[in-house]
Parts: C-alpha cells; structure tokens; sequence
C-alpha cells in the first residue's frame, strides 16, 4: 500500500456519511429556522457588502475588507482545479452537489459568521480575535474543545488549504504555461508571502481588497466568454450535469467509476474545500471586521459562499462539462482547466488566462490562511511565538512546490474534514443564540424603518 493510498482511504473515512450529514443537517437546519435567508435577505447582503454602516463600532479592517480577506483565502485552487478534480473523481454531476453544498452553506456561513462577531476579544496587542476558538469557549463553554479547533486550524493552513495545494498549482502552472522552472516560482512567491504576512492583517486586506474584486470578475468575464461562443452546447452541458448528479451510469452512457456517492462526496467535499462554509476559517476574517451588529456581518459574509461556488466555481465547471476538457485523458490539475479554456478561447491565450488567475487566485488564499493559522496559533500560545509560526509557514509555502499532486489535495481534505467538526458542534450547540440574534436584528430594522417613514411625514 502507497502513502498516498493510505491517506486517501483515511480521507473516505474522514469525509464519509456521517460527516456529510453533519453538514448538510447544520447547513439545513438553518436554512429553514432562519426562512431561507440566503434567499430574502441577499439582496440586503450585497447591499450591505457596498455601503458602510453608520456609528460602526472600531475594527481592524473594514467589513468589505474583512470579506475579502476571506474570499482571498477561498477563493484559490478550489475553483480551478478543485472543480477539475471532483468532476474528474464524481463525474459532472459533482458540480450540482457543490451548487446544494453551497446553497446550505450559505445560511451555515452566515451563523458561524454572526457567533464570531457576538464572542469576539481584543487581544494583548489590541487586535480583534474571534472565530469558533472564542465562541467555543465564550459560548459553549468547551474550552478543550476550542482547542482542539485551533490545533486543526493550524494543521490546515500548514498543510491543508493554506500551502501545499496552493504553491503547488502556482509553479506548476507556471512550468506548464510559461515554462519557468517550478524552483524560480516556488522562491518568488516564498518571497513575495514572507513580505506581505509580516505586516500583518491590515497588510492582507488590503493586498485582498484590490487583487481579489479584479481577478474575480476577469476570471468570470473570461468564462461567460466561452459560454457565449459555445452556446448552442449550453443547455446539454448544462442538463449532463443535472441528469449525472442522479443517474451517472445512464447519463454518462455507462461509463465506469462514477456513482451517485461518489458524485456527492466529491461535490460536497471539493465545495467545502472552495467555499469553507462549516469549515470555520471565514469567521476568523469577520471577527476583525468594523461593525456593532453581528448580524449584519453574518449577512456579509455569506455572500462569499455565493461569490466564490455559485459564481467562480460555476463558470469553471460549466467551462469544463462545454468544452468536453473534464473527460481529456492524461490530464489533471489545472492542466484540465487550460485545455477547456484554450479549446474555448484558443490555443495559449486561454491556458494564459487560467494561470494568471490561477496564479493571484492561489497567492491571495496563502496570505488568508497564514492570518487564519496564525490567530489559531495565537488562541494557543499567545502573541510571543508568532514568529515561529510564521518562519514555519513561510518553509512550508517553499516546500509545497515539490510535493505529489494526489497526495496534496488527500492530505487537504483530511485536515478539512478534521477542522469542521468541532466548528459543526459549536454550531448546533449555539444554534438558540443565532436565531435570537437574527430576530432581534430584523425586529429592530423594522423598527427603524417605521420611526424614518414618521419623520419624513413629519417633516413633509
């Protein structure tokens, strides 16, 4: 038995059916409990995402800031070759269990977003500090349980999310595109990430809030292109991915491999690497946030979980299903996303457009886990080792160039899957305070608009 065996048979246990359980119950249950808010209320999210709230009480980045700063760590590798993988390992149908994993995972988004924003603590150095380590303790009062988060926490920005996955897809899509020797790239970006994380959170926000907004919409503008140019395959492409989410076998004539299991567990699994919701990373960006109302964050930040899998990770799948590119042989990585954009853009421009992407894409998401890890690091031994944590994660992002694809993306899943279940507890156990705290926050909007209509009639 290989390594990269072992670990993958521990990465079918890790995410087997009672984790995905756990997932979806939490995702749907509050889905249901708080009226489909991802629904009613995104409208007021995105809302909120572009105007500045009003006697907003002091944070160390403002909430659009924040939220980059989270997209930044997931919008990354998840959405170019996360999806080239699950689609590869579940067939097409996978990016439909991605689109109800990230439907749920929005009303989870907003829950875990809101508790990080009720517990959070202003550190020794007066930062903010939140995120489900303080709303385990402060809230649930489980403070091993905390712990054992943050040690996870660590465990995938040094080997999950945070490096590995990431550093690699950069050099090797340079390699593949540019032909740069992957060890130039790997010390360029090492380089480029000690720079930026020694400046600490406010440095990566605003490194976040420019690269992430324009990459984003290139990437998306670059792949509706596609769509538009092949849209007499849209509908096909589009009902292949629907049909073979129930009926792989019939759908995909046959073909061996692909089950209805096996497409939910890629799909879920993939989505929860791109979109982290239940994860319990994004909660530790919205902490730091600028904002007196929990609630209003927690709305903020679900929109990421609609930005980065509704949106960035559609367009890639979609472009993956038009093209035929998921089902290219000897092909993996974001070598499977280049064919599908060279076939739909030509040959060269569109592996350019994927590896540029793919290159600011990946960089942004190693400075948001580097915050991410590094706030876990400091829940556990306060400020004075900082320094060790960050020389350590600065190796790792030097190393993970070198390192098996398969291997990296088993290990990533596996320390993902370790990091939400204490997340997922804290959740179902604060589950009361997140509806109390949505009703009185609706309840007073509502107030506040009465009292504005009385005054202009007043006035008038």
């Amino acid at each position: 038995m290989t390594i990269t065996s072992f670990f993958t048979q521990i990465d079918h246990f890790v995410w087997g059916p009672p984790l995905l359980i756990l997932l979806a119950g939490t995702g749907i249950y509050f889905t249901f409990r708080l009226g489909l808010i991802q629904i009613f209320q995104l409208p007021r999210a995105l809302y909120y995402l572009f105007n500045k709230e009003q006697g907003a009480k002091k944070g160390d980045v403002s909430a659009f800031a924040a939220l980059c700063t989270a997209l930044a760590a997931t919008i990354g590798t998840g959405n170019i070759v996360g999806v080239a993988t699950a689609i590869q390992a579940g067939g097409p149908g996978a990016i439909f269990w991605m689109w109800i994993v990230a439907f749920i995972g929005m009303a989870t988004k907003y829950a875990e977003c809101l508790l990080a924003l009720k517990y959070r603590v202003r550190d020794k150095n007066g930062f903010m500090a939140g995120g489900p380590m303080y709303y385990i303790e402060r809230g649930l009062g489980i403070k091993w349980l905390a712990k054992v988060f943050a040690v996870f926490g660590i465990l995938v920005a040094f080997f999950g999310i945070g490096t590995f996955p990431q550093v690699n897809a950069i050099t090797h899509a340079m390699h593949d595109t540019f032909h740069i020797p992957v060890w130039i790239t790997a010390a360029i970006v090492t380089t480029l990430v000690a720079m930026i994380i020694l400046g600490g959170v406010k440095r990566i926000a605003t490194v976040s809030s420019v690269i992430v907004p324009i990459m984003a919409v290139l990437y998306v503008g670059f792949a509706v292109a596609i769509m538009i140019l092949n849209y007499h395959a849209l509908p096909a492409a589009i009902m292949l991915i629907i049909k073979s989410a129930f009926d792989p076998q019939a759908a995909l004539g046959g073909a061996l491999g692909y089950t209805v299991l096996r497409a939910i567990q890629s799909g879920v699994s993939r989505g929860i690497f791109s979109n982290e919701s239940g994860l319990g990373s994004a909660p530790i960006a919205a902490a730091a946030a600028e904002t007196k109302e929990p609630a209003r964050q927690g709305l903020i930040s679900m929109t990421g979980t609609f930005l980065d899998t509704i949106i960035v990770c559609t367009m890639t799948g979609i472009v993956l299903v038009l093209t035929g590119a998921w089902n290219a042989p000897d092909l993996s990585g974001a070598a499977v996303t280049n064919f599908a954009f060279n076939h739909g853009l030509g040959h060269s421009f569109g592996a350019t457009i994927v590896t540029v992407g793919l290159l600011f894409f990946a960089f942004t998401t190693i400075l948001g886990w580097c915050y991410y890890g590094e706030r876990c690091f400091v829940y556990l031994a306060g400020i004075k080792g900082i320094k060790i944590y960050r020389s350590v994660f600065i190796f790792l992002v030097g190393v993970g160039a070198f390192l098996q694809l398969d291997l990296i993306w088993v290990l990533a899943d596996i320390v993902n899957g370790l990091m939400a279940i204490p997340n997922l507890i804290a959740l179902i156990g604060l589950r009361k305070v997140v509806v109390q705290e949505t009703l009185t926050f609706f309840e007073n909007l509502k107030k506040e608009t009465v009292t504005e209509s009385y005054l202009l009639k007043e006035r008038s």
